[in-house]
């Protein structure tokens, strides 16, 4: 049994004033307080947490969990679903023999639910195609996906300097190699002022480029580019929109998607409007696999990753990393993350025995729970849990038998799936490619008569003013100035070097429901 002290401590811990989400019951000793609940003020959601824990613990089963409920009270969602069994979000559950006993041992009867999900892929399978233009990804993230090492990364932040400073748009990958090969031929005097490069490294990036599209990752440079602001949209009946990413077909390719996430992540940063505390976030933004962003990364990459980690909450986004063990996450961007949902860990190796420890020693002190061996001993569903209050101070660490989702825990049928992406409202926006003028056509015209150039020069010039002109070039006009140049280029490429200062041509308005 519990004893009254260890019910009355879980209690107080978790008892929030206003909304919560609900995560369970509270354990100790295999025994269910199920007159205590484990919640997580809805207020502090944008807090940052970590869903933690070996393959096959409840991982998924608990973003599920917490997706559905943030859904109901009308706060978007945005998750990236690897596997495909998320998009049972879409569908209400179906009970059987465990899902009953344990809500009966939580003491809270099921009740099935479905809720509105917006399905996005990133090669236009099993989704809405999802794109970004090669400026606004970055010089930073597109090396980060190419694998490129400090050299490479370098030379592909002066080609974009080179491409903000001349008004040349970078829509898809083949207008960042028909730069590439003019800068290494006809225009390499134009670098002049920028360092030069070499051909050997050229050369690599444009090997690269070759492999990312023979993946079919170039699907998703080019426009139209999806707006951030598609992410944060409710349905009629003010349930938030769950935004799945179908992963399935590019798992082979970490680096890319976790990379495209970071983007996205990025650009809220940099295209909401600060809000400080909100009674509830504007969206929680769940990174599954989050471990793939980080193996490997430079540090530069790293220091950009703990900047949008720290200032999003600001922007009223809460980010949750799903990965396995906190030793995953770097320590910068782990002390930003308030609440810990830790699901059971092994300890078959020594490196086991080690993650294990550092791990408990991530928690606060218990005077229940030897924290250790419960994280080894914990079953399918269940998980070491401390959130923060809402004075922002983290509450008791209490072992929690999980509550089931209440939407189906598999995949809906491929069917389904495929009718609902073609019924989608965001499909006349963004499903057809556009293909407008950029770089590519405005260095073909370079080589062309001059006569011919100047014409194409000026059609460009006109499409680029029209659809979205650079900060560079609007200052360049006011303050015709080598320092003027240099400070536009900094105020267009912002944090990870994505474009940072959004034009009123690109927020389009719709009524999608």
């Amino acid at each position: 049994m519990i004893d009254s002290k260890f019910s009355g401590a879980m209690t107080s811990g978790y008892a929030f004033d206003g909304p919560s989400l609900l995560l369970g019951a509270p354990l100790l000793d295999g025994a269910v307080a199920s007159d205590a609940r484990v919640r997580v003020p809805l207020a502090m959601m944008n807090r940052h947490g970590l869903i933690a824990g070996a393959t096959g613990t409840g991982k998924t089963k608990t973003l599920q969990l917490l997706a559905g409920q943030l859904s109901e009270v009308g706060v978007p969602v945005f998750v990236a679903d690897l596997k495909g069994d998320l998009s049972g979000l879409a569908a209400a559950g179906v009970t059987n023999a465990k899902i009953e006993e344990r809500s009966k041992a939580i003491g809270i009867p099921f009740a099935p639910a479905s809720y509105p999900v917006e399905f996005l892929s990133l090669t236009g399978e099993n989704g809405v195609p999802l794109r970004a233009t090669v400026s606004s990804f970055g010089p930073l993230l597109l090396a980060r996906s190419l694998g490129l090492n400090e050299t490479q990364q370098s030379v592909l932040a002066l080609v974009f300097k080179y491409c903000d400073d001349k008004g040349l748009l970078l829509l898809d990958l083949p207008d960042l190699k028909a730069v590439l090969q003019y800068l290494t031929g006809d225009g390499a005097a134009a670098l002049a002022e920028y360092g030069g490069m070499s051909k050997a490294t050229v050369g690599v990036l444009l090997r690269k480029m070759v492999e990312l599209e023979q993946q079919e990752a170039g699907k998703f440079f080019g426009e139209p580019e999806f707006e951030i602001e598609d992410l944060l949209r409710t349905n009629p009946d003010g349930k938030g929109i769950v935004s799945a990413l179908e992963l399935s077909g590019v798992q082979d390719r970490p680096a890319l998607f976790s990379t495209f996430l970071m983007w996205l992540l990025a650009s809220l940063y940099r295209e909401l409007p600060e809000v400080g505390d909100l009674d509830k976030p504007k969206l929680v933004f769940f990174f599954d696999e989050a471990h793939l962003l980080f193996e490997g990364a430079s540090k530069a990459f790293l220091d950009e990753v703990e900047q949008v980690v720290r200032l999003v909450r600001s922007k009223g986004v809460g980010v949750f990393f799903v990965t396995q063990t906190p030793k995953d996450v770097p320590a910068d961007v782990l002390a930003q993350l308030g609440h810990r949902v830790q699901h059971a860990l092994r300890a078959f190796t020594p490196d086991d025995e080690k993650a294990l420890r550092a791990t408990a020693n991530t928690f606060p002190r218990s005077e229940f729970y030897d924290i250790p061996k419960t994280l080894t001993s914990l079953g399918i569903g269940e998980a070491l849990v401390t959130v923060l209050t809402p004075r922002g101070v983290p509450s008791p660490v209490v072992a929690t038998l999980l509550a089931p989702p209440s939407s189906l825990m598999a995949p809906i049928p491929s069917a389904e799936l495929a009718t609902r992406v073609a019924r989608s409202p965001l499909q006349a926006a963004y499903g057809a490619p556009v293909d407008r003028e950029s770089a590519r056509e405005t260095l073909a015209a370079r080589a062309a008569s001059p006569a011919e150039a100047a014409g194409s020069t000026q059609r460009s010039a006109r499409k680029t003013a029209a659809a979205e002109p650079t900060v560079a070039e609007q200052v360049g006009k006011a303050l015709n100035s080598p320092l003027a140049r240099t400070v536009a280029g900094t105020l267009v490429r912002g944090l990870f070097g994505v474009l940072g200062v959004p034009t009123a041509a690109r927020r389009r308005r719709r009524r999608l429901y």
